[in-house]
């Protein structure tokens, strides 16, 4: 049976682009359908009925939710190419750690970068570096997280590098200024087709954060 594989998802979304860097990885082909995140659509409703949110991977007509979950059940499914999870236990361990730390920190803190002003925003900005540098330290002196090559952590983090000159501009501060190891190695995953075809201009983002800002009235 042919394999049917449809991604609801939106351009801007950081968590859609980890599944987009996966697939890409592994060589799969599939059908990406742009979402209208104010007016969504029926499939994305009938398909994420808890959350009503992107992405939404279908494959055969069954949906998977939430991103990490995504791109773990990618490498399952298509693990004969490219694998992303260590096959080692507490490696993979130690990788679902660090993914839920990039959902739990750095996702949250760089959004107050841009949503927030003040003491507030001061205090995300600190809290913002003070997590990508303990990143820094996982990743040490290896090429990527996963080691020599492209690995789970690498996917789950380097979409937030399209996000990054927005928090810089909107937050006044520079991240390779502090974290220097962090930036050498989204470069270097930007390098791969997977990842710099999945990921947005930087200046496209803040625009549409710019955008964003005027709409919730942050100024």
């Amino acid at each position: 049976m042919a394999e049917e594989l449809v991604l609801l998802d939106f351009w801007l979304s950081a968590f859609g682009m980890r599944v987009r860097i996966a697939l890409a990885e592994k060589g799969i082909k599939y059908e990406y359908k742009e979402e209208d995140l104010r007016n969504k659509s029926a499939l994305l409703l009938q398909m994420n009925p808890v959350h009503k949110k992107t992405p939404v991977l279908i494959h055969n007509g069954k949906p998977v939710c939430e991103s990490l979950i995504q791109v773990q059940y990618i490498d399952e499914v298509w693990h004969h190419k490219s694998p992303l999870l260590p096959s080692d236990p507490y490696q993979r361990a130690i990788a679902r750690f660090w993914a839920d730390f990039v959902d739990k920190k750095i996702f949250e803190l760089g959004t107050k970068t841009w949503q927030t002003k003040g003491e507030e925003q001061e205090t995300a900005k600190k809290g913002f570096i003070e997590s990508l540098k303990l990143l820094e330290g996982e990743l040490g002196d290896k090429p990527y997280f996963g080691g020599e090559n492209l690995g789970y952590v690498d996917v789950v983090l380097v979409p937030f590098y399209s996000w990054f000159y927005a928090y810089e501009k909107c937050g006044n501060f520079s991240i390779e200024a502090e974290c220097p190891k962090l930036i050498a190695w989204a470069k270097r995953c930007m390098q791969m087709e997977s990842v710099s075809k999945s990921l947005p201009d930087q200046e496209k983002v803040y625009g549409f954060v710019l955008h964003l800002k005027k709409m919730y009235g942050i100024e």
